[in-house]
């Protein structure tokens, strides 16, 4: 049943890139999956990295308040810090995006135990635009890389240096995930593409949100 399935979702607090350029989390990568889990009926869990109110992404809030994400942005509030608790207990994890998981996903200990744990209990990964951050240093207990031999996408080398923020980034997300032995897709820049690969699902971009979360959704009911 669906009432019966558990989303965890896991994301960022880190708040600039520079002094002069603020960041966070990408609003619409977190609020369109939330709903499609909720719409769906599923249990959704949000926390983050360091637990506390989460810091939007200033260039990711519209003007005009969008009424259909007001319950997620509401979860965001007072969220509760990711732990290794966290790891039992649910269907699929799921990582949004926004600049800031470039700085505190990689490195993570909890976040790097919680995605280990899933990948050996074969569970469902979803992570969108900037979340596949959290995964190019996950890897299963032998040490091979979670990512390896599978099919992904992320935000694209080419549109970080289309934003210009190539040279303010610690590595490039499609870069680095090449290092670690994937087979890496993309479509156009700002195009929505997402793909599944088994239990593993991954989306460029933040026109992709919608789908990669749908392609979630297909990955545990068919699992």
């Amino acid at each position: 049943m669906a009432d019966n399935k558990r989303i965890l979702m896991v994301v960022t607090n880190h708040t600039k890139i520079t002094d002069d350029h603020k960041t966070g989390l990408w609003l619409e990568e977190f609020a369109v999956p939330y709903n499609v889990f909720k719409e769906k009926g599923y249990k959704v869990k949000v926390t983050s990295i360091q637990g506390r109110e989460v810091t939007l992404d200033p260039t990711s809030i519209s003007e005009e308040k969008n009424a259909a994400w007001a319950a997620a942005e509401e979860e965001l509030k007072n969220t509760v810090k990711l732990s290794r608790e966290d790891a039992k207990g649910f269907d699929a994890i799921f990582l949004p995006g926004g600049h800031g998981t470039m700085f505190d996903f990689p490195d993570n200990e909890t976040l790097q135990y919680v995605l280990q744990e899933f990948a050996e209990d074969g569970k469902v990964i979803g992570a969108v635009c900037h979340g596949p951050a959290g995964l190019v240093n996950a890897t299963y207990k032998d040490g091979t890389p979670i990512v390896k031999g599978k099919t992904i996408t992320a935000f694209t080398d080419s549109e970080e240096r289309e934003m210009q923020l190539d040279r303010h980034m610690p590595f490039l997300l499609e870069s680095k995930l090449l290092e670690k032995g994937c087979n890496f897709v993309s479509g156009e820049n700002w195009s929505d593409f997402s793909v599944g690969d088994g239990k593993l699902v991954t989306g460029q971009n933040p026109q992709s949100s919608r789908s990669t979360a749908e392609k979630v959704v297909g990955a545990i009911e068919n699992r």
